[in-house]
């Protein structure tokens, strides 16, 4: 299967270059590559199945794009998660700390990790919004 080797050798090329890894790194440019590639290692009296490589270029495509759509949908999750916590800001929770001991406490900020939305309560404690495991009701004025 030349045309997997071919694939092996750009696409490590362009992945040095970048922090994409596998077929995300593939561009346009080193796509064109990968056929031109394919085609010139083609003994000419023995050419290769054209519809084989087509085949296989449209499936390494189609890899490509749902490798970019999981990573639209993650970055969609993580938008949604974070306004999700802004919505916590002057709210009490309970949940698990960093330390994974039970807090409860009224959520004074927000910050953005790469685990996450992070709730950091007033006591300093910090909560990642997905340890939530209640959101408690508001004090009435009573209880004020």
């Amino acid at each position: 299967m030349p045309a997997i080797d071919s694939l092996t050798s750009t696409s490590t090329d362009s992945t040095s270059s970048s922090k994409a890894n596998g077929f995300s790194a593939l561009d346009s440019e080193s796509f064109i590559k990968i056929i031109f590639t394919e085609l010139s290692k083609q003994d000419p009296l023995k050419p290769s199945d054209t519809n084989t490589l087509l085949q296989q270029l449209s499936s390494l495509r189609t890899i490509q794009s749902d490798i970019d759509m999981s990573d639209k949908l993650k970055n969609l999750v993580g938008q949604n998660e974070l306004s999700s916590a802004a919505g916590l800001i002057g709210h009490s929770i309970s949940g698990l700390s960093e330390t994974s001991e039970r807090v409860t406490g009224t959520v004074k900020s927000i910050s953005k990790t790469s685990d996450g939305a992070v709730l950091n309560l007033t006591d300093g404690t910090k909560v990642a919004m997905k340890r939530v495991d209640e959101i408690l009701p508001d004090a009435t004025p009573e209880q004020k």
